[in-house]
């Protein structure tokens, strides 16, 4: 599979894209990253935490991350136009079929494909919200029971 250097792709904020789980490794191309490529047809872009309502939604609709071992708490890029579907479906802000999103970790090409800065936003991780979209320090952990690593800035 080609893969185009992590480095090249570029977060929401227009900075480079954020590692976002090692554990487990996400990303298309299974390198850590919500990077898309012109190999990524389904637009894994979204730096999203897994919930037991997004994981049984999703599996609703074909696709049971369960299967792979996935469980609430994981660190996983999503495709998309699955976040977006989870978006709509939500019955309000704090609805957990919506995962929260990790901005600096969540590809730009997100942006492009049906999804707005304002959505993103809203659905923001607590700590990215808080924190005016800024990283998380170096070394700080994402959330107390998320699994997976953390964000960190990658140049």
């Amino acid at each position: 599979m080609a893969t185009k250097p992590s480095n090249h792709n570029l977060n929401v904020f227009k900075k480079p894209l954020a590692l976002f789980s090692q554990s487990p490794m996400t990303g298309f191309y299974r390198d850590g990253y919500c990077r898309v490529g012109p190999e990524d047809t389904g637009s894994h872009a979204v730096a999203g935490l897994l919930t037991k309502e997004f994981l049984d939604f999703t599996a609703s609709r074909g696709n049971n991350l369960r299967s792979i071992g996935l469980e609430p708490g994981c660190k996983w890029c999503l495709c998309t136009a699955r976040w977006k579907e989870a978006m709509e479906a939500a019955k309000g802000k704090d609805d957990p079929v919506v995962p929260k999103v990790y901005l600096h970790a969540t590809d730009e090409s997100a942006l492009n494909n049906g999804v707005t800065m304002e959505a993103l936003k809203k659905f923001a991780a607590e700590q990215e919200a808080v924190g005016g979209g800024k990283s998380a320090p170096e070394g700080a952990a994402m959330s107390p029971n998320a699994k997976g690593g953390m964000v960190t800035e990658t140049h």
